[in-house]
């Protein structure tokens, strides 16, 4: 049996996952995390993006989209507290396209710098999204 560590995902909404992983992978604020088992401590902020999460023994990695939060790694637990937690699964495709749509717009339009920067965050989190969205087609095929 290989080595494990438990992960804990939750959001405003709940938990969304609980349970053992060999090997976790997130979108830190400064790149690409990738936390094992007996990981030294840690305590970063997240970036929107795609979480995943190795079963190991030959089963499917799991991906959820966060939105952003915090990521804090003990030896034997890893915590994602998310803005916004969900299964990379059940993120609608044509949904992210529209906001995408809307937030480019939004940019274009953009009167003040407060509305500047708040279409550019909208615009982050919807590539974040499709990133995700597209990253989990790729692992399917």
């Amino acid at each position: 049996m290989s080595m494990t560590i438990h992960v804990d995902i939750v959001s405003a909404e709940g938990e969304i996952f609980s349970g053992l992983v060999e090997m976790v992978y997130a979108p830190g604020e400064m790149g690409e995390l990738g936390i094992a088992p007996r990981h030294a401590p840690l305590l970063t902020r997240l970036k929107a993006g795609d979480v995943r999460l190795d079963l190991g023994d030959g089963k499917e990695m799991q991906h959820y989209y966060v939105s952003g939060g915090m990521l804090e790694v003990q030896p034997h637990i890893v915590t994602v507290l998310a803005d916004t937690a969900v299964r990379a699964a059940d993120l609608d495709e044509a949904a992210a396209r529209k906001a995408r749509q809307r937030a480019e717009e939004h940019l274009r339009d953009a009167e003040s710098q407060i509305d500047t920067a708040k279409a550019q965050a909208e615009l982050a989190e919807t590539a974040a999204q499709l990133r995700a969205i597209d990253r989990l087609r790729k692992t399917k095929r």
